[in-house]
């Protein structure tokens, strides 16, 4: 690793866009599936030049396709001693977070959105009362709004909420609602419970000892807060909480910071993507599982594709996201079909994070894209493509970084006890799927990077610094998603 966390030792400096031999101008892909969007299409249905054709090799493969394969293993080996050297050439987990935190840079832009479309983003500005809470005078309980010291003669017609009352005499009492307006001159609010009307006289009298306070069980106005009164920063968070606060002091919209757009590339010619495994293939787990993920992350996700294991597929793919985060899940590390870094180098793209000191999922990536037309600033999450790890990628550089671009403030460390004592890699943090055990937190089994099962059952990820963690020692905690 540089010192600016930049990349590894030893890895060479970015270069202008190659064209591997035999791809063509566009670096166009072969066919896709039906559905496809516009910049995955093959190239003949976005308008390729008549006439043009790929030539054909050795077993019908396209010869761009072939001398891709050629290039990307050239320069896997090339990377060869950078991607295996030892974790001390590797960002920590929690310089890894910072890395992705900051590649953000600021947040996105502010819109506004009526209430209901502002939940899950973060507020762009803080949120002021707009009225006194309550704006006025209300009672706290059903029973009689009472004026002055008792008995007191009840009125036959009582108050409601949302009704405006008449005024009260002294000696006088009427049936009043929770949440209704105190009526002018009254005093206090005596519970149901602890009044008894006297039938031939209808007198109200107090049943409790005592006398009755003035101004009991009254909310006052501005009890709350005062008109003006700031309630929350920017960079809270869209809570249906918030939503109900916001409504109650008098807002129809907010004006919150626009979500991050993300495209999901899964990657990998042995997926399937329904039934059993078959035929040496396995189901797809992580095109069902991050969708959701990322959006409780705060991300709008345009949309979830396959991209076969080709240099020109997946590079056209990249290039021509439309979305502010690209997450590709698989060939992040060097194996015969593992395109990502060459891809990111025919793009000209800015590697920022480059393999992590953290088990599962090291082999995690992050880079920053060549700006759009319009200036606009892309990024690349490149999450390994075992379940587990991938889990551990999102939470180690997706999460901090799409938290960041929505401009949500980032949450306090999440502690807890260890019930048991959590095993730990020699050198590196762990991410560690844990269950809660009474007071405190407990290891699950099946917590292999391939493995899904242990997840399933886990009430957070724990953060096992090298080593492990004894049983009674504290360890931070990362949530996930319920929804």
């Amino acid at each position: 690793m540089d010192r600016g966390g930049q990349g590894r030792a030893g890895h060479r400096p970015r270069c202008r866009h190659r064209r591997a031999a035999g791809h063509d101008q566009g670096g166009r892909a072969r066919g896709g599936p039906p559905g496809r969007p516009a910049h995955l299409l093959p190239g003949r249905l976005r308008g390729r030049a008549p006439g043009r054709r790929h030539r054909r090799g050795v077993g019908g493969e396209p010869e761009g396709d072939r001398a891709g394969r050629a290039v990307g293993r050239r320069a896997r080996e090339r990377h060869g001693g950078a991607v295996t050297g030892g974790p001390a050439q590797h960002p920590s987990w929690e310089r890894a977070r910072s890395l992705a935190r900051a590649a953000a840079g600021a947040a996105l832009p502010g819109v506004p959105r009526t209430l209901e479309d502002a939940l899950g983003h973060a507020l762009a500005e803080p949120l002021t009362a707009l009225t006194d809470l309550p704006p006025f005078a209300t009672s706290a309980m059903d029973g009689w709004a009472v004026s002055g010291p008792g008995p007191w003669q009840t009125g036959a017609r009582g108050v409601l909420a949302g009704e405006q009352p008449e005024p009260l005499a002294a000696g006088t009492a009427v049936p009043i609602a929770t949440g209704a307006p105190l009526p002018p001159g009254a005093s206090a609010v005596l519970r149901r419970e602890h009044g008894e009307v006297e039938r031939s006289t209808s007198l109200l009298h107090l049943a409790a000892p005592g006398p009755l306070p003035e101004g009991h069980d009254v909310r006052p106005r501005g009890q709350e807060c005062a008109s003006g009164e700031p309630l929350l920063p920017a960079g809270t968070s869209v809570t249906p909480s918030v939503l109900g606060l916001a409504a109650a002091s008098g807002y129809d919209r907010l004006v919150v910071h626009r979500r991050p757009s993300v495209e999901l590339f899964v990657l990998g010619d042995e997926l399937l993507d329904t039934g059993v495994p078959r035929g040496g293939r396995v189901r797809d787990a992580l095109g069902p599982l991050l969708p959701s993920w990322l959006r409780g992350l705060g991300a709008e996700v345009i949309g979830r594709h396959r991209v076969a294991d080709r240099l020109t597929e997946l590079r056209e793919a990249v290039a021509h996201s439309p979305a502010d985060v690209v997450i590709t899940t698989g060939s992040t590390a060097a194996g015969p079909v593992d395109f990502l870094h060459e891809t990111l180098r025919l793009l000209d793209a800015e590697l920022i994070v480059d393999s992590v000191s953290v088990r599962p999922g090291h082999p995690m990536l992050l880079a920053r894209l060549p700006a759009t037309a319009d200036g606009r600033v892309r990024l690349l999450v490149g999450l390994p493509g075992n379940p587990l790890a991938a889990v551990a990628g999102t939470a180690t550089l997706a999460a901090p970084l799409l938290r960041a671009l929505g401009g949500h403030a980032e949450p306090g460390p999440r502690g807890a006890v260890t019930a048991e004592a959590l095993p730990g890699h020699p050198r590196d943090t762990r991410l560690l799927p844990v269950r809660t055990a009474g007071t405190g937190v407990a290891p699950l089994p099946y917590d292999g990077p391939a493995m899904l099962r242990g997840l399933a059952l886990a009430d957070a990820l724990a953060v096992v610094p090298p080593g492990g963690v004894a049983a009674g020692d504290a360890v931070e905690l990362l949530p996930l998603p319920t929804g």
